[in-house]
């Protein structure tokens, strides 16, 4: 199983590195050298917290089955782009990096306990951290970009990143030693959480 997922993801993961390579750091507003899509793509994907909840919401899709696999991304991708607007226009969200480390946690969490969660509970709770992580997105867009183009490449990096999340979980479920290994991942993803919330509230 792991060569299989090793052969899967590797190309992935290069595509990733490919595009981001020497591209502008997640908070990094000085200038955008590869365009606001760009700038826009590598903000989830280069930061931990951000990539951290965006693939476990993929993961979590994945353990829940049928029209969670598509209903549960969706949701935080077009929420997260309401919150892209808020943080764009700086309406005031205050503890927007506690929210953001209380999603790591929460999903972390959830994949560790492994339960058939109501789909509509996943997709509220999801949407609510969606608008932390898209306020972050907005608030911290550069000058320089394009709001639009900007926004087109955070959604395309969250997408990318569920996609990984959803196709993961859905191999390692197939296998008692998957699952296992998933739950472990959880544990370790909602411990790196913890740290992100006491460090925010700190």
């Amino acid at each position: 199983m792991i060569n299989f997922t090793a052969k899967l993801f590797l190309p992935l993961v290069s595509l990733i590195a490919l595009l981001s390579s020497g591209a502008v750091l997640a908070h990094d507003g000085a200038s955008l050298p590869y365009g606001s899509f760009m700038g826009g793509l590598t903000h989830p994907v280069l930061g931990l917290d951000h990539f951290l909840a965006m693939v476990s919401v993929g993961v979590v899709s994945a353990q829940i089955g049928g029209r969670a696999v598509w209903t549960v991304p969706l949701t935080f991708v077009l929420v997260m782009l309401f919150g892209g607007l808020l943080g764009w226009l700086y309406v005031g969200f205050t503890a927007v990096e506690v929210g953001i480390a209380i999603s790591v946690l929460a999903l972390g969490f959830a994949i560790a306990a492994d339960q058939k969660l109501p789909v509509s509970l996943v997709m509220t709770v999801v949407g609510f951290f969606a608008i932390f992580h898209g306020y972050a997105h907005g608030a911290e867009m550069p000058t320089v970009a394009n709001p639009y183009t900007y926004a087109a490449g955070f959604m395309a990096g969250t997408a990318v990143l569920h996609i990984l999340g959803l196709v993961s979980g859905d191999i390692a479920r197939h296998y008692q030693r998957g699952k296992l290994l998933l739950r472990f991942s959880g544990g370790a993803i909602a411990s790196v959480g913890a740290v992100f919330f006491f460090g925010a509230a700190g």
